[in-house]
């Protein structure tokens, strides 16, 4: 049996491993899937120091590579961990990269404090607070499709669909997450890559509420212009939730494992 190449999945702030729950057996047959916890995450390796930098959770991920023995494996990211995966690659630590609604595509911070939107910050503070102060009863008020709807709004447009357990995770990580506003307050961003370091395709959702693909997609796309590019329709900021099928796809193409302009 040909050996499975491997792929790991980097998820996004707040997050854990976790977020790749309902994608992961949908790649399991062509890849070798990991799902590392970021460091300052539920899960992950704890800071040795505060603040946290973006660089910082990078170089964190890329000693947990070479604990693991990958080179350059296959990534793929989800927000922050879209923008991880793009860092990684511009240190020659992967085969190919598909990020998915990637952080980081912003203009420079200005003396103002201008560059990052301000409404990704609010939507993430305001998810934060709501989760610390009803984290006794989220259990069982996310047993409700309607409550797991509102709750994952600002990230999701079906969070209904979402199964309880996972939610009440998602939720669990959000409220255990101890690098949040360092993420929130840098003035990191991702540079310019022309040419690719290798294969990237970047994964917009079409409904991003946190990054809009019509100011962060293009932008985007102004600074990798050799990268593909595509928009899932339909889908919120962390289109896993909404739609794993549709993300797995993308991902599968991104390997090369799925031979589709899909």
């Amino acid at each position: 049996m040909t050996a499975r190449s491997p792929l790991v999945l980097l998820h996004g702030v707040t997050m854990s491993g976790l977020a790749w729950r309902e994608v992961v057996p949908l790649l399991a047959e062509h890849h070798d899937v990991r799902t590392p916890t970021t460091m300052g995450h539920r899960g992950g390796r704890v800071p040795s120091r505060v603040p946290v930098t973006i660089t910082d959770l990078v170089d964190d991920c890329e000693r947990w590579l070479d604990q693991e023995g990958l080179d350059a494996p296959h990534l793929a990211g989800n927000s922050l961990g879209g923008w991880m995966a793009l860092e990684l690659a511009r240190r020659g630590r992967a085969a190919s990269v598909c990020a998915i609604s990637p952080g980081g595509f912003w203009p420079p911070a200005t003396a103002d404090g201008g560059g990052r939107p301000p409404s990704a910050a609010r939507v993430l503070r305001r998810a934060a607070e709501l989760a610390r102060r009803t984290r006794h009863v989220s259990p069982l008020a996310l047993q409700l499709p309607v409550v797991r709807q509102r709750a994952l709004a600002g990230v999701a447009t079906r969070g209904s669909r979402v199964p309880a357990d996972l939610a009440v995770e998602i939720t669990r990580d959000l409220v255990a997450c101890t690098v949040l506003e360092d993420a929130l307050a840098t003035t990191e961003h991702v540079a310019a890559m022309d040419p690719l370091p290798c294969p990237v395709r970047l994964v917009w959702a079409g409904e991003d509420r946190l990054f809009p693909p019509h100011r962060n997609g293009r932008r985007a796309q102004e600074l990798l212009p050799a990268a593909a590019y595509v928009e899932l329709p339909g889908l919120g900021h962390v289109p896993m939730l909404d739609d794993p099928a549709a993300v797995a796809e993308q991902v599968l193409v991104s390997t090369g494992a799925l031979a589709t302009d899909a």
